[in-house]
């Protein structure tokens, strides 16, 4: 295929040459003349692992050159890849300046090819935050083109995963291709351009992809600084951390792994949050500092409070709540999150019915029979004794378990508003009814 490649930076300059080296015609485009200067020269005017040599030998070959025209660069296209700089200005927020003026030039480019040599297919590989392309780019286009996105000229959100030092090793093996796809059409071209590359693609909505470069980052940088925080209190405790890790990276099951990476409700447990308060306590008494561990219940007790926030503004006050345990199947009710929303709702006023299948205030005993009457020392006149009970009882619902029989029940569209805290199976359904909200979905 012939590809422009707008920006060459190190993911401009990475993705030109390995695509030219897969065989595609690749012209290179930037602002600064000295870096055009020297990839014509067959240079990289980066410093990277394998780049300088794989720039010599597709410049050589004349598979890739480079030009500070772009819209001769477009003009000579199929295919057009964004790679320009998104910086953080100096708030913080996203800096899209580069990105609008480079959208602009190709839209002013693609008008004046007045419909000749097939469409062309716009390709954002910068970074940028969910909404992005289509708010703010995809009208760009449309307005400098004078035509209709996924039409007259297709769009692609195709994030890259090049790790600076590995870039072009990472390039040829990548951890997986998305493809974020105004059409199919648009899709269709991208998916040509890694052709043979080994990894899973995914082809996804636009803003889905705008969005999982952030939550790869995110994570990346959360596994750092917990490592790191780690490591800081097992020194301060005379423990070798490496050692830890060591043990924490052989557990495939739940450690390094899918296990706990859905969101769905808050945790709670007789585990979790007490062994958190304890390590947190630990740090702070061996004057060791650990932001992201110290604020992982607080989040957590945020993430509950979202809960009672789409209660509040539904405007209703009559409630009802479906599971009231720790865990499904069982009738462990300590540092329950559902026990915590129910006294959060009872202190606000709200009527409140509370049905759990496992949870009968009779057969409560022990630590568990102590913790409720502490919490929430009203649960025998909330308690319900049946799914029907509640769903008569309430004008709100929250979803709090997969129970089969509390999902037989549910009705669709008529009855109570329902708040789905766990992910309902049919979920992407009921997405589309009134009455329905997902806690983070």
């Amino acid at each position: 295929m012939r590809v422009s490649v707008l920006g060459l930076g190190y993911v401009g300059c990475v993705s030109a040459a390995c695509l030219a080296s897969l065989g595609h015609e690749v012209i290179g485009v930037d602002v600064n003349q000295a870096k055009v200067d020297l990839v014509n020269d067959g240079k990289a005017p980066v410093v990277e692992e394998r780049i300088g040599e794989l720039i010599a030998e597709v410049v050589r070959s004349g598979a890739l050159r480079a030009t500070g025209d772009v819209r001769e660069a477009v003009m000579g296209s199929e295919v057009s890849l964004v790679c320009v700089g998104t910086p953080s200005e100096p708030n913080g927020s996203l800096c899209t300046t580069y990105l609008e003026r480079v959208t602009e030039q190709i839209g002013a480019a693609l008008a004046d090819r007045s419909g000749g040599g097939g469409r062309q297919t716009v390709v954002f590989r910068s970074t940028m935050l969910p909404g992005t392309c289509l708010n703010l780019l995809v009208p760009i286009l449309e307005k400098y083109v004078g035509g209709t996105a996924g039409v007259d000229f297709g769009v692609v959100v195709n994030p890259e995963f090049l790790r600076e030092g590995t870039s072009v090793r990472d390039f040829f093996d990548p951890p997986k291709t998305v493809i974020g796809e105004f059409d199919p059409g648009s899709g269709d071209a991208v998916a040509a351009l890694y052709d043979g590359l080994p990894g899973e693609v995914f082809r996804v909505p636009v803003p889905t992809a705008e969005a999982i470069k952030y939550a790869d980052n995110a994570f990346h940088g959360l596994k750092i600084g917990f490592a790191n925080e780690l490591g800081a209190v097992c020194q301060a405790l005379g423990v070798d951390s490496h050692q830890v890790m060591d043990v924490f990276l052989a557990d495939r099951k739940l450690n390094i792994s899918p296990a706990y990476l859905r969101p769905g409700f808050a945790f709670g447990g007789s585990c979790l949050p007490k062994d958190l308060r304890s390590l947190v306590h630990a740090a702070q008494r061996a004057d060791v500092s650990v932001p992201i561990l110290a604020h992982v219940l607080p989040s957590n007790s945020d993430h509950l409070q979202r809960a009672v926030e789409l209660v509040e503004r539904t405007g209703k006050r009559r409630a009802g709540l479906f599971g009231l345990s720790f865990k499904p199947g069982t009738d462990d009710l300590r540092e329950s999150p559902l026990v915590e929303l129910a006294e959060r709702l009872f202190g606000k006023g709200y009527d409140l019915r509370i049905y759990d299948a496992n949870v009968s205030l009779s057969r409560l005993l022990g630590a568990n029979r102590e913790y409720i009457e502490t919490r929430l020392p009203h649960l025998a006149q909330l308690l319900a004794d049946s799914v029907g009970e509640v769903l008569e009882h309430a004008e709100v619902c929250l979803v709090g378990t997969k129970d089969p029989a509390v999902l037989s029940a549910l009705p669709h569209g008529d009855g109570p508003l329902l708040i789905d805290l766990v992910r309902l199976p049919d979920a992407e359904t009921r997405r589309a009814e009134q009455g329905y909200m997902g806690l983070a979905w």
